[in-house]
């Protein structure tokens, strides 16, 4: 009854302030830049890095495009990344990863790279190390206004509904930090943080708030420090900050079946987790440590992510628990080992805002259909998953309908 009532307030709110965030797979600014600002951050965004820039020596991408883009940049894709680790009296450890035949070892990743700028570099799963896991690429098209929900908001969500509501670290606000909402451990709370972790630990990028390499191994000579002389780790935020969040299939959503389906998907409890409804910040708030000022074309807005952006242990966890060093550098410090451990069986709730556009589900995309999707949830989702089943075939199909609106 809690989580129904808050629900309730939630959407009230919402439909009281009447401001809707705008939508599309347009590639248009949502207003936060204006069209050419946008077009440019979208440039930087796909840009193809390479080595003499930076690029490596171990990475998984050479441009953020390259694992979100379907259908527009900014989007999520079928990439994955490899994550692996082990348990050390029953706390993960992260892996020591040899490389340049055994003369270097990498640590304080659970991240192993796929790619390499040379042989010598490749990263592998050293032996040892039998938790291995896939983690697929996110959205983050309107991720701007899901930086501005209030933390009060997400505190709130976790203690009527459970949840964990982790704080984590602002890189470009040391010592200050807010509750986490983006990546599948919930590990940033900052477009800013996010990009420069992504920069340096997908791409190899270093800049300014991960200064410091990964390995020089066969790093060309010459490569100006931090990588990121430009600060494009400023454009990637903005970029994401001025997309609009993405549209429902509007001749779905209107349809008989999905209207009956939506109400199904309350009905179960599926909202407990997939919350529909936020509200933003008020423009003019201060945020990320006071480094943001969230803006009018951000501020106050209506929008509908269906996620409370919180960790539950719904049965899928990976095993593997932040890597401190690898997503905060020098900040590596402030979270505690208890909240470390925390975040290893449990996973962020994964928004179904442009679930239509995804045809591989849950956080390994390992669900090739959404069927299969919601029979994997346990544990905290585990009633939610069990009423679905036990639903009438046309129930489930409305219910389904509603799904592939999204």
């Amino acid at each position: 009854m809690r989580w129904t009532l808050a629900l309730l307030a939630t959407t009230v709110v919402a439909m009281a302030a009447g401001i809707e965030a705008p939508t599309g797979f347009d590639d248009q600014s949502n207003g936060v830049t204006d069209g050419a600002t946008h077009a440019k951050n979208k440039e930087a965004f796909d840009e193809v890095e390479k080595a003499d820039e930076g690029l490596g020596p171990i990475y998984n991408a050479q441009s953020c495009r390259e694992c979100h883009q379907n259908p527009v940049s900014g989007s999520s894709s079928q990439v994955t990344e490899l994550r692996a680790g082990r348990l050390l009296r029953g706390r993960f450890q992260n892996p020591a990863v040899p490389i340049n035949h055994g003369q270097e070892v990498i640590r304080g990743r659970s991240l192993i790279n796929d790619r390499a700028t040379c042989p010598d570099a490749q990263e592998r799963i050293p032996a040892g190390n039998p938790i291995r896991a896939l983690r697929i690429s996110l959205n983050l098209l309107g991720d701007g206004f899901v930086e501005a929900i209030p933390d009060a908001t997400l505190a709130a969500l976790a203690r009527a509904n459970g949840g964990v509501a982790l704080k984590v670290p602002i890189l470009e606000a040391p010592g200050a930090g807010a509750i986490g909402r983006f990546g599948w451990k919930a590990q940033h709370a900052s477009l800013l943080s996010f990009s420069a972790d992504a920069y340096l630990n997908e791409m190899g990028i270093t800049n300014r708030l991960l200064p410091t390499e990964i390995t020089t191994v066969c790093q060309p000579q010459g490569v100006p420090q931090p990588n990121d002389q430009s600060n494009d780790i400023d454009k990637f935020a903005e970029f994401m900050r001025a997309t609009k969040a993405p549209p429902r299939d509007e001749v779905l959503a209107d349809s008989r079946e999905a209207k009956i389906g939506e109400r199904t998907f309350r009905r179960i409890g599926c909202e407990r987790c997939h919350v529909s409804t936020f509200i933003t910040a008020p423009a003019g708030t201060k945020i990320n440590g006071g480094t943001f000022t969230v803006p009018d074309a951000l501020g106050g807005k209506t929008f509908h992510p269906f996620s409370d952006f919180l960790l539950h242990n719904v049965g899928t966890g990976d095993g593997i628990g932040i890597a401190t060093v690898e997503h905060f550098g020098g900040q590596a410090g402030y979270m505690k080992r208890s909240d470390i451990d925390l975040t290893r069986n449990r996973m962020r709730t994964a928004p179904l805002w442009s679930l239509r556009v995804r045809p591989r589900l849950m956080h390994d995309g390992g669900s090739l259909t959404i069927f299969d999707a919601i029979l994997r949830h346990r544990g905290e989702a585990h009633a939610a998953a069990r009423r679905f089943e036990r639903l009438r075939t046309n129930e489930q199909n409305n219910l389904l309908v509603f799904l592939r609106s999204l």
